[in-house]
């Protein structure tokens, strides 16, 4: 709770600066592009917190972003797809390529970063490879489907919320209660926490990795195909660049502790928010947009700094508390 008042309060402070430095900011058009934008990252940041929180890495985030992005205006458009079969090919290849990294880490023993890593360009070479390096649209075409993205709705008079934002307040909910109120959230947090008491405790470790990457994996599909439905078209090359590091920066910003064991879903949404009103605020105040990656590698370095320094200070109380208990 600290954390998330402590994220909280620094999004305010950098909205208050970002609105005293440009007129624009405060806009319903640029408000509204915030918002959707942070609903679209916070999906991703839901998914790669999951994976956070058992102590692990997912690299591969943007890659599948892509992957799918690309996968399904080509399916509808090149290959002709009904729809339905269409959104379920692209949800099946998302939760495999979950399912596969999970298998690769519990089974093989093979090092999170190794595999999302190599998953990073293994996937997006893939889309490159089926669209031939051209970009993929819609077109005029599925414009129904297209509102889940570019949808608004009614709010206040000359103000409307982005159809994105309630998807993700529908999928944080779910992932609230999964993570808080059921035993299989509890038992991702004791993972994080100690993986070798979680196994002796007899909780399926194995499992329960398989379950966090598939989880991340499945919302980075959900994810690309909001994307792309909301700019109507991708190209390979750079669909989904570095969506990875927006989504695990708004985590650890969130209060994920890249050791695992900790994080809220409510955290990581206020980080992922952070993150996109800092980069508006780089594209409205300043006119060195090149800046924002170094800003982002700040954030994930202090977000660690921080980490780590929680972590020290609240050891040195622990090992005060127990020395002063034997002295009682």
């Amino acid at each position: 709770m600290k954390k998330n008042l402590g994220i909280l309060g620094l999004l305010i402070a950098v909205c208050i600066a970002t609105a005293l430095l440009s007129s624009s900011f405060l806009s319903a058009y640029n408000v509204e592009n915030v918002l959707r934008r942070s609903a679209l990252f916070g999906i991703l940041s839901i998914g790669v917190g999951f994976v956070i929180i058992t102590g692990g890495i997912d690299l591969s985030l943007g890659s599948v972003v892509c992957l799918v992005g690309c996968g399904l205006p080509w399916l509808l458009t090149v290959q002709h797809w009904p729809l339905p079969l269409s959104l379920v090919a692209v949800a099946a290849v998302s939760l495999g390529i979950g399912l596969c990294h999970g298998l690769l880490i519990t089974k093989l023993r093979i090092q999170p970063f190794i595999v999302t890593l190599c998953g990073l360009l293994l996937y997006r070479g893939i889309a490159r490879g089926f669209t031939a390096d051209q970009t993929v649209g819609f077109g005029n075409e599925f414009k129904p489907l297209r509102l889940l993205a570019t949808g608004k709705i009614p709010f206040l008079p000359g103000f409307d919320l982005p159809a994105p934002l309630l998807i993700v307040a529908v999928v944080a909910i779910l992932a609230a209660i999964f993570l808080n109120r059921t035993i299989f959230g509890r038992y991702l947090l004791a993972l994080g926490r100690n993986p070798q008491a979680a196994t002796y405790s007899g909780i399926p470790t194995q499992r329960m990795t398989i379950l966090a990457y598939v989880l991340s994996s499945g919302l980075a599909g959900l994810g690309g195909v909001l994307f792309v439905l909301d700019v109507n078209s991708a190209q390979p090359v750079d669909f989904g660049n570095f969506y990875e590091l927006y989504a695990i920066a708004a985590a650890v910003l969130g209060g994920c502790s890249l050791r695992g064991g900790e994080g809220s879903v409510v955290g990581i949404l206020i980080g992922a928010a952070l993150m996109q009103v800092l980069r508006n605020m780089i594209t409205l105040v300043t006119t060195r947009n090149n800046v924002e990656f170094a800003i982002i590698g700040a954030v994930i370095l202090l977000g660690v700094v921080a980490d780590e320094l929680t972590r020290r200070i609240a050891a040195r109380r622990r090992a005060a508390q127990v020395l002063q208990n034997a002295a009682a």
